[in-house]
């Protein structure tokens, strides 16, 4: 019983730390936009334009949305869809049914996903978003024209790509392998350079690594073709990202302050206590 608990255990800390980022990618740290309201409310307007066409958010309100600055005209004229009220759920505009069939899942409700994707108190659900968002690239062998470097095979196409401009990705990794011809328990390290140029049409070079005595490698670049538009698009992804931090506990950065004024007012309370507790021992002696 115990070496089967042992073995779970095992188990659910490798697919923990092989699960860093969907598949091993180390994720980057999203920017702290909480407390900016700016932000927030173009990452509102980005979310409902690009991401609640096909996902929903139905854990929150449209008039929720008065919390980070908005007004109900304000939500009227810019983030409304036809027919829909400042006070119903934001809801998506595909149906589960069409959603599985053009996708092969459902698309999934966002409402939390910033906590679901939550792996410790280093690597947030922001962080998770924030280079999902930023790992799209180009490629021709996926049925959507599109993968990810966070989420490998995802389902879904860059939806902002016009945003972010087309780029280029390469991949360089260095592994050993059986080479043709040795002998058993003897491997050979090669290094391959796979590239995706920015219509997605993939080329692979192998590199045999003669005398290399390092360790195995992963590492991946992109190359923007237009620099400033993908910085901007990269601003757009913080929004999002902190949006969608937001919208996942709209409570958090309260929560946060009346936590602090309870520890100040528990450092008061112990300052008092402390000192009637001396003067009533004083005056016992």
């Amino acid at each position: 019983m115990i070496k089967k608990l042992l073995c779970a255990l095992a188990l659910m800390i490798t697919c923990t730390a092989a699960g860093a980022a969907g598949g091993g990618y180390t994720l980057d740290k999203a920017p702290d936009r909480a407390t900016n309201l700016a932000s927030l409310q173009n990452g509102a307007k980005l979310f409902v334009n690009y991401c609640l066409n096909c996902h929903g958010a139905t854990s929150m309100r449209y008039n929720k949305l008065k919390d980070i600055g908005l007004t109900d005209d304000q939500i009227k004229e810019s983030l409304l869809f036809t027919g829909d009220k400042v006070g119903d759920l934001m809801k998506g505009s595909v149906s589960v049914k069409d959603g599985k069939a053009w996708f092969g899942v459902p698309p999934p409700d966002l409402s939390v996903i910033a906590r679901a994707k939550a792996q410790s108190a280093s690597v947030t659900g922001a962080d998770y978003i924030y280079t999902y968002l930023r790992t799209f690239y180009r490629d021709t062998t996926k049925l959507t024209g599109w993968n990810n470097l966070a989420f490998p095979n995802a389902g879904m196409p860059h939806v902002m790509w016009e945003r972010q401009g087309p780029r280029t990705m390469t991949s360089v990794v260095v592994h050993e392998h059986e080479a043709p011809g040795a002998k058993a328990g003897h491997a050979a390290w090669e290094r391959v350079t796979t590239s995706y140029d920015p219509m997605g049409f993939m080329t692979v070079k192998t590199e045999p690594l003669e005398n290399y005595h390092g360790h195995a490698t992963t590492d991946y670049q992109f190359k923007a073709v237009d620099a400033a538009r993908s910085a901007a698009y990269d601003s757009d992804a913080a929004d999002v990202t902190a949006f969608m931090t937001w919208m996942s506990e709209p409570m958090a950065q309260t929560r946060k302050q009346i936590g602090v004024w309870v520890m100040l007012f528990l450092g008061l309370f112990f300052l008092v206590a402390w000192r009637l507790n001396a003067s009533y021992w004083k005056l016992v002696r």
